[in-house]
């Protein structure tokens, strides 16, 4: 399919990539915007390639862009070229990247999930920063997570927020969605030590007895886990406030716990 050139933002297409900023029209479309060739390639290399790539007219050329571009095509995808003021609006930047991507989003059940694939996971309840929620999945790549489950009412990981947060961690890291009276008879039917920061009868994070598959649970960031979900845990851990600050934020507790479970793993 030959490359389209529009102009206008009066055209529907244009209209319609652009509502996908608004969660009501990406939960009605199943669909969802990213920008950025680098995470765009984190996505094809994922497997993932865009229903429609916006480029921006006088970009520069690159290698994967080319490569980006023969992908689309050959999935059957439409491509558009317009002015950079156009990819603006439709992205909601002053200042865009020069191409921009809509994929339709994915089953994020739980029964894709096997907590057997990996000896880590990591578990975020409440959570509603997109920024934190790209920082979880940026730390779920770094320590070879098996993936992150969302629970409860959590930021949109399809929002444009979350997805550029994300850094590509959308795109490679296996997410899923649930309730938490959903998913914890899910983990219980099996294998999975479920482990929280807290300082409900906890230990020090630091030579805990942590156990394969660790599902490394933080709560929401300013009202931390609920007191059942604390009490529904294996494993409470604490760690350390030398400074005048009473918690680290969220996302940044999840990752120090990680890498500290990752090490007595033997990661």
């Amino acid at each position: 399919m030959p490359r389209k050139t529009i102009t206008g933002f009066s055209n529907p297409t244009v209209k319609a990539v652009r509502a996908l900023r608004d969660k009501k029209h990406r939960r009605r479309e199943g669909r969802f915007l990213a920008e950025g060739l680098r995470l765009l390639t984190d996505a094809r290399t994922g497997g993932r390639i865009p229903e429609l790539l916006l480029m921006a007219q006088g970009r520069d050329a690159h290698p994967l862009l080319d490569e980006l571009e023969h992908a689309v095509e050959a999935a059957g995808g439409e491509v558009l070229e317009l002015p950079i003021d156009l990819l603006a609006k439709v992205t909601g930047k002053d200042n865009p990247q020069s191409v921009a991507g809509v994929y339709a989003e994915w089953d994020t059940g739980l029964d894709r999930i096997d907590p057997a694939a990996a000896p880590i996971w990591l578990v975020a309840q409440a959570m509603r920063d997109p920024g934190n929620l790209g920082t979880m999945l940026r730390t779920a790549d770094a320590v070879g997570a098996g993936g992150l489950i969302l629970i409860d009412d959590c930021v949109d990981p399809f929002s444009v927020e979350a997805v550029r947060a994300s850094m590509g961690g959308l795109f490679t890291v296996a997410l899923a969605q649930a309730r938490w009276d959903e998913f914890l008879p899910w983990l219980r039917a099996g294998q999975g030590q479920l482990v929280a920061a807290s300082l409900r009868d906890a230990v020090p994070y630091r030579g805990a007895p942590y156990a394969a598959p660790c599902f490394v649970m933080v709560g929401n960031e300013s009202r931390g886990l609920p007191e059942d979900y604390e009490l529904a845990c294996d494993l409470r851990v604490t760690m350390p406030m030398k400074g005048r600050a009473d918690s680290l934020n969220a996302a940044i507790a999840g990752a120090v716990l990680a890498y500290e479970v990752l090490a007595t793993l033997g990661g």
